[in-house]
């Protein structure tokens, strides 16, 4: 299950977002479903951020007392890897660039918005967090497999130091392993 917050100042628009995302097709998500958490405070919000994880985090831009700005660098700082969305109907080109370079903003949607654009933004954001967590949970296998193929070589020169030639083995044509009886 996908868990997603949403931030906006006015419950109405919360709501709808909340119904938005819950009609996504499942088979955009790999028959998952979202978990859709929403406020109007963004402060309350935040206390959220530090209570469970989040894939993805939606806010509106323009919020009284915090605005959306403010609120997604400080959900950057408590969630890093949640991919952040913003919602706003007062964005410009240097607005959306601001939020894409301060917060890695993954899309910038337009209020109004259409229902299918936001599913896909959505679907898109949360895949792509998805796949970013299997990557980074592969890139620690290969990590783990290599400091254990480390330590292993690192034993094999260590055996091979007291007693060389242990490490060697002879094999014949069939893969039969020779022994030379004279060694022994």
């Amino acid at each position: 299950m996908f868990n997603v917050l949403v931030v906006d100042d006015q419950p109405p628009i919360v709501n709808a977002m909340r119904r938005v995302i819950n009609q996504i097709p499942a088979g955009w998500l790999h028959q998952q479903a979202c978990n859709v958490t929403g406020f109007s405070d963004p402060a309350e919000a935040l206390q959220s951020l530090n209570e469970k994880p989040y894939d993805v985090v939606v806010a509106d831009l323009a919020m009284p007392g915090m605005g959306g700005m403010e609120f997604l660098r400080k959900a950057q700082q408590l969630q890093p890897d949640a991919t952040r969305i913003i919602v706003s109907g007062h964005g410009s080109f240097p607005t959306a660039l601001a939020a894409i370079n301060e917060t890695q903003v993954f899309r910038f949607v337009p209020k109004p918005w259409n229902d299918k654009e936001l599913q896909l933004a959505l679907t898109q954001a949360l895949l792509t967090t998805e796949l970013q967590r299997e990557n980074q949970q592969l890139a620690d296998s290969v990590r783990a497999d290599t400091n254990h193929a480390d330590a292993q070589a690192a034993s094999l020169r260590k055996l091979e130091a007291e007693y060389p030639g242990i490490t060697r083995v002879d094999w014949d044509d069939s893969g039969a392993i020779c022994i030379d009886e004279d060694a022994l």
